[in-house]
């Protein structure tokens, strides 16, 4: 039987985002991760650590501001989780900011220009 090799990590990263999405909606009042959305949760192959990405939509709250607020809370957010998932060891949660979607923006806007510049430049120039 093959199995995937980190199919607990998966299912444990799986659970957490989904316990963590949920725990932001009813739990957490701090007005620094209202608008906060989770992309991602990466487990560490020995399932101690926990990297969770967020972004944040609306850009009311800046990345470091949303940051401290999740320094704050984390002491409530792992007692809470660890609650609510019943592991045998709750991993460490780290939290980054996910910087992939804005990415995705500048090399679509990068990719819009060259298009532009590419059809201006190919243009056959009109007779008058």
């Amino acid at each position: 039987m093959n199995k995937k090799p980190f199919a607990r990590a998966d299912r444990v990263s799986g659970l957490i985002h989904e316990s963590l999405s949920r725990l932001m909606q009813k739990s957490i009042k701090d007005p620094r991760l209202d608008l906060v959305s989770f992309t991602g949760v990466k487990m560490s192959p020995d399932l101690k650590l926990a990297r969770i990405y967020f972004v944040i939509s609306g850009r009311i709250v800046n990345k470091k501001e949303a940051l401290a607020g999740f320094e704050k809370a984390k002491g409530f957010i792992k007692y809470t989780l660890a609650q609510q998932l019943n592991l045998r060891y709750m991993p460490d949660l780290q939290f980054y900011y996910d910087d992939s979607i804005e990415y995705g923006f500048h090399m679509d806007s990068v990719l819009k220009k060259i298009e532009n510049e590419h059809t201006t430049n190919n243009r056959i120039p009109e007779k008058e």
